[in-house]
C-alpha cells in the first residue's frame, strides 16, 4: 500500500530527529555551562516525537476485527 509506505517513510524521518535530539542534549550536559532550559525544551519535543512514532506505529498494524 502506498498508504503503509509514507507512513513508514514518516516514521523514519521522525526516528532520525528523535536520535539527533538525544545527541543533541547529551552532548549539551557534557558542555561546561549547559543551558538547562534549552535542554528541557529538547526533551520535550523528543517526548513529542515519541508519542507521534507510537501513534505511526500503531497505524501500521492491522485490523483484525476487519
Amino acid at each position: 500500500m502506498e498508504y503503509d509506505s509514507e507512513i513508514r517513510a514518516r516514521l523514519t524521518e521522525l526516528e532520525a530527529e528523535h536520535r539527533a535530539l538525544d545527541s543533541a542534549i547529551a552532548a549539551m550536559h557534557a558542555g561546561p555551562s549547559p543551558d538547562f532550559l534549552e535542554i528541557r525544551r529538547l526533551k520535550k519535543r523528543k517526548l513529542q516525537l515519541k508519542d507521534t512514532i507510537a501513534r505511526l506505529r500503531s497505524r501500521l498494524i492491522p485490523d483484525l476485527n476487519a
